[in-house]
């Protein structure tokens, strides 16, 4: 395989589009931190929503989803799949309470929510820990796909691939801000997808796969492409499907799919024009997510069953790349090799966008941390708007380098994601009962984020060496989420609430309802001083019930898509119309949900 000028002409047109954008954007994000990490609140849903697609859509995505397919075959999804509960939980709960917080980061809501010392401490802290230590996790499995297309596609081993793909990132981001992420996520986003479709079309038409129909009825495929796990093999069963639905999604902190919405997710709402932009922002990010992008990288991935069975062969076919490199997620770069010329460089410049939206993302997010919630809240208070532009900027550059130090010792994606699943282990449920729920406190933040880590580190690293039992993947989830949820519990009961001012006003400006607030409502209403004005009703169980319809509206359609690729068109045409029925069912329930405009 060899990139011939059109090739190059592909990758080298997009890099030039991706600057010119930055460029042309960049006196804007510099006048204020507020457009430099927020593009002055005033982004439309449609461009947010893709921009989070975009973002998710990541050059290590594909490789993951190989990865699982490869091993557990396409019910193997449901790792996160099953997060899309999560995602709408958000849309409908979430969303609005996020945009009428009016922060400039996800993290300045401790001291709003918190008071005393230890919230500008869990503020600060989590600055760090995840803007740079989490955020730096994230960004070097997302490299280490960039690394392993660059070493099968183009021959270039992992220090070249890295600098490469990250010194057009980094200018970009450090110039246009978040307004220049959110505009080049568009066009990045319909270069990926194009890639994608292109890649899966050619994959299917291979010698060695046949088409549709050799593919699905290839007797080392067919196992593969079940879309729900065999309820009679508990063992796949429980870690693929039931774990996932009845404990993950609600119980493990995960980047784009935090439970209450989080990280970059935040950052978007909070950057929108009104509620309702933020809450269908967040719609078409789940719809998109969990609907439409999937089924491309999919076919690729059972494709590849067919041409590479095993790692053995994968190793013949490439003996240049490092042996530690070689597992089940480079099967997807491994089939992009036999791209005819043209689409070749489509694909190539689509996977480096991949790349590329999400970087560029996290970079901005990780800054805007380091920015906003540590250096203008304790190294420099009185920073103005462009000295916080100029730190955001030199922040990007040195998350970048910490990036491709650690890039390079990580083996494969599905590792990362188990790391990163581990170490949020038991710290959802506390994202989400915040809101409705007076008593938790900073003191329960701390002990979540702490025992998680601890768990998460013993169980990774200290287990494994100890000659104890061997513990699942599965099973590590279950102790992480049960030991950190019991302890932010306990902490939380033992421990004294926040001030009551603090929590009075909390109340005032976000509105959050419900019978969890009951106590401070009443209290204040008895001391003459009401948080409550009117009627105030409480629309958390009209979100919920949105949220079940949304996930049965997108899952159909996810359904529906993989019988129709199957050729069933009995059960395809009947999840189409159920998939439609419910998005009309829900468009007629979110008109009754309070919003601002």
């Amino acid at each position: 395989m060899a990139l011939l000028a059109v090739d190059w002409a592909f990758i080298a047109g997009f890099f030039i589009i991706s600057l010119l954008i930055g460029l042309l954007v960049s006196k804007k994000a510099g006048k204020s931190s507020a457009e430099f990490f927020l593009s002055g609140r005033s982004m439309p849903w449609w461009l947010l929503g893709v921009s989070m697609v975009a973002t998710t859509f990541s050059s290590d995505t594909p490789n993951l989803v190989t990865d699982i397919v490869r091993q557990n075959g396409v019910a193997g999804n449901w790792v996160w799949w099953a997060f899309l509960l999560t995602g709408m939980l958000t849309v409908f709960v979430y969303a609005k309470l996020w945009r009428r917080s009016k922060v400039l980061t996800d993290l300045e809501f401790y001291e709003l929510r918190y008071s005393g010392k230890a919230a500008a401490f869990l503020r600060g802290f989590r600055a760090l820990y995840l803007g740079v230590f989490f955020n730096v996790l994230i960004m070097a499995s997302v490299s280490l796909a960039i690394i392993k297309i660059g070493g099968v596609m183009l021959n270039l081993t992992p220090l070249q691939t890295l600098l490469i793909a990250s010194v057009v990132t980094v200018v970009y981001s450090a110039l246009g801000g978040l307004r220049g992420v959110l505009i080049t996520d568009f066009f990045q986003f319909a270069m990926a997808m194009a890639g994608a479709i292109g890649a899966a079309v050619v994959a299917v038409k291979l010698p060695q796969v046949g088409g549709f129909h050799a593919l699905i009825t290839n007797n080392n495929i067919v196992s593969k492409l079940n879309l729900l796990p065999d309820f009679s093999n508990w063992d796949a069963l429980i870690p693929l499907f039931v774990l996932p639905l009845a404990v993950q999604w609600w119980s493990v902190w995960y980047p784009g799919a935090e439970p209450g919405g989080g990280g970059y997710i935040a950052q978007r709402m909070l950057s929108a024009k009104s509620e309702k932009h933020a809450v269908g922002a967040t719609l078409l990010f789940n719809a998109a997510h969990y609907a439409l992008r999937p089924w491309p990288w999919i076919i690729v991935a059972l494709c590849s069953l067919a041409v590479f069975p095993d790692l053995e062969s994968l190793r013949t076919a490439f003996p240049h790349v490092a042996s530690n490199v070689i597992k089940h997620d480079m099967a997807y770069p491994a089939m992009l090799t036999f791209l005819p010329t043209g689409l070749l460089g489509l694909v190539v410049a689509s996977l480096i966008a991949a790349f590329m939206s999400t970087i560029s993302t996290h970079l901005n997010w990780g800054s805007s941390y380091v920015v906003n919630d540590f250096y203008k809240r304790f190294i420099n208070t009185e920073a103005d708007g462009k000295k916080q532009v100029f730190i955001g900027r030199i922040s990007t550059v040195v998350l970048m380098i910490l990036t491709g130090v650690l890039a390079l010792l990580l083996s494969n994606a599905l590792q990362a994601f188990q790391i990163l699943l581990q170490v949020g282990a038991g710290t959802g449920l506390l994202f989400i009962l915040r809101w409705f729920w007076w008593r938790i406190n900073p003191y329960s933040e701390l002990t979540a984020m702490v025992v998680s880590f601890m768990v998460a580190f013993y169980l990774q690293v200290i287990h494994p060496h100890t000659g104890l039992p061997f513990l699942s993947s599965h099973l590590q989830l279950l102790i992480g989420v049960g030991i950190t949820t019991l302890s932010w519990i306990s902490v939380t009961l033992f421990t004294r609430p926040s001030e009551e001012q603090t929590l009075r006003s909390f109340y005032r400006l976000v509105k959050p309802g419900g019978p969890g607030w009951r106590k401070v409502v009443e209290k204040a209403r008895n001391e003459g001083d009401p948080v409550e004005t009117g009627e105030s009703q409480w629309d958390v169980p009209q979100g919920i019930v949105c949220m079940v319809v949304g996930c049965l509206g997108v899952y159909s359609a996810l359904f529906a898509a993989g019988y129709w690729i199957y050729g069933r068109y009995l059960p395809a045409s009947f999840l189409s119309v159920l998939s439609v029925a419910s998005g009309f069912f829900l468009m007629k329930m979110w008109k009754k949900l309070k919003m601002q405009n």
